[in-house]
């Protein structure tokens, strides 16, 4: 597999290049396909992936067999990029892709010796792990006080806006109902709620068409407050450019 070009990861993008330039001899480009899982909970991280294009959400799994998803990642961040804590930090969630795409992959040993030499790197770190947790408190806050039917769209928005435009999602209702932590009657129910307000124009073979304008005024604020915040924390950024990352003081506690 050849060396991928940076520009496709947000946090990769934004590395000076003589800091990328540490990372860049390692870096492979990957496939993420549908429904695989990257990084398991309870494991050891072998590999950090800065995708380029995709999806993945974080899912948390309860003893009982049911899950609920807590994050979602695409371009914007990394996976695996905590194993800098140190070689016996496990993975408390478990990462699976949910939207298919490519991602730049290095080894959490070769990655571990650039963050260590790199200021730039761990900048981009600490960005990213404040985009984590942003979405971890607002997720959790819109579990808690907004209805199914609006969380069902902040996710399909949120998949949605790293699709590349693509109004149709391959996700089936099996996918919705471990994304949401509801069983699959729940699903059905709030899709035909959805499918009432245009807001999703079909359901079929595991695709879900959507309607983003309508799609946004069915959710609720949590979602521009979510993609303001990872766009604050990590901004778009040329290659070559030197990082210029929000500050934990101008996030409001973020």
């Amino acid at each position: 597999m050849g060396r991928p070009a940076s520009a496709g990861n947000r946090l990769l993008a934004a590395l000076p290049l003589a800091d990328l330039a540490l990372l860049a001899p390692h870096l492979q480009k990957v496939s993420l396909e549908q429904d695989a899982v990257v990084i398991r909970a309870g494991d050891r991280r072998e590999n950090v992936y800065f995708p380029h294009s995709g999806a993945i959400s974080f899912m948390l799994g309860l003893p009982n067999g049911e899950t609920i998803a807590t994050a979602v990642i695409g371009c914007e961040g990394a996976i695996g990029a905590l194993s800098v804590l140190g070689p016996s930090f496990m993975s408390s969630v478990t990462a699976v892709v949910r939207v298919g795409g490519t991602a730049s992959q290095i080894s959490v040993s070769r990655f571990h010796a650039a963050y260590m030499k790199s200021g730039a790197i761990r900048h981009v770190v600490e960005a990213h792990t404040r985009s984590i947790l942003m979405q971890f408190q607002h997720v959790s806050a819109c579990n808690g006080l907004h209805s199914v039917e609006a969380r069902m769209a902040r996710w399909l928005l949120h998949l949605h806006d790293r699709t590349e435009d693509n109004n149709t999602l391959p996700l089936t209702q099996e996918t919705l109902s471990q994304l949401l932590g509801v069983r699959r009657t729940t699903v059905t129910q709030v899709i035909a709620k959805l499918r009432a307000l245009g807001a999703i124009k079909s359901v079929r073979r595991g695709l879900v068409e959507i309607d983003r304008a309508r799609l946004e005024e069915a959710t609720c604020e949590c979602y521009d407050i979510i993609r303001g915040a990872t766009d604050r924390i990590v901004p778009h950024e040329v290659v070559g450019s030197h990082p210029h990352f929000a500050s934990a003081d101008n996030l409001h506690g973020v």
